[in-house]
């Protein structure tokens, strides 16, 4: 039978190597994030951040749709919000489906593809109302062009992601730094998480979380992210396009 309407084209991002040569590209299936896993952040936005990893309880954990993300780095200011802001994250994307059952941390970090960096974008505003009446707040998360992301690099190229920083400058001044060996729960830890409450697939993306720092973005600013000295990733704020 026909179909009725043209199915969506798969959003891809780019891979290359560490000399900057083009390996193809990688079709994203799901985005999953996770929030507070710095500890300076989570005190910025007025969470208690744990003293040691047995007080760590829960991770939080949220997604975004997968046709959020941005490769060209032009993201337009989003609709229904007066209070963008940006939250720089290491980004984990998987290239293997993980086996039935929930994932040992050491066994996930098989299933890694590579790593880039990405903005986890966020309508503060609607996000902060919705957590003041109790309520999920995904619109403050899942919303169109919220994903801006570098293109990837081969997890070997990259050996240990956690003795690299990741970063922001927002026209030119240094907003966001921080070390990702400060994450909370590192990578291995959060695809066991996630194991436990979703079947995990190749083509997926992890979003890490952020480092303190986070604030607004207007119309017009430029934006630089770095991991280490491995990836940069750049792009402007673009009027709106209306609803």
């Amino acid at each position: 039978m026909a179909d009725l309407i043209a199915a969506a084209a798969t959003p891809r991002i780019p891979v290359r190597n560490a000399a900057g040569g083009a390996l193809g590209d990688f079709p994203v299936r799901r985005i999953y994030c996770v929030g507070r896993n710095f500890a300076d952040h989570a005190r910025e936005m007025g969470a208690a951040a744990p003293a040691s990893k047995q007080d760590r309880g829960s991770p939080v954990l949220f997604c975004k749709p997968a046709d959020a993300i941005v490769i060209d780095g032009k993201v337009p200011y989003p609709p229904g919000t007066r209070e963008l802001h940006h939250e720089v994250e290491l980004v984990v994307a998987l290239g293997r489906d993980a086996p039935a059952g929930v994932l040992a941390p050491a066994a996930a970090m098989a299933l890694v593809f590579g790593y880039g960096i990405g903005l986890d974008l966020t309508r503060r505003d609607l996000q902060a109302a919705a957590k003041a009446k109790g309520l999920p707040w995904d619109t403050g998360k899942g919303f169109d062009h919220s994903a801006p992301v570098s293109a990837l690099l081969p997890a070997d190229d990259i050996g240990d992601v956690t003795r690299l920083d990741l970063s922001l400058q927002v026209n030119g001044e240094t907003r966001q730094l921080g070390q990702l060996s400060d994450l909370i729960w590192d990578v291995g830890e959060i695809l066991h998480e996630l194991s436990k409450l979703y079947a995990l697939r190749a083509g997926d993306l992890i979003f890490m979380g952020t480092p303190a720092g986070v604030g607004p973005l207007q119309v017009g600013d430029r934006y630089l992210a770095r991991l280490g000295d491995l990836l940069e990733y750049e792009g402007t704020i673009q009027p709106s396009r209306g609803t």
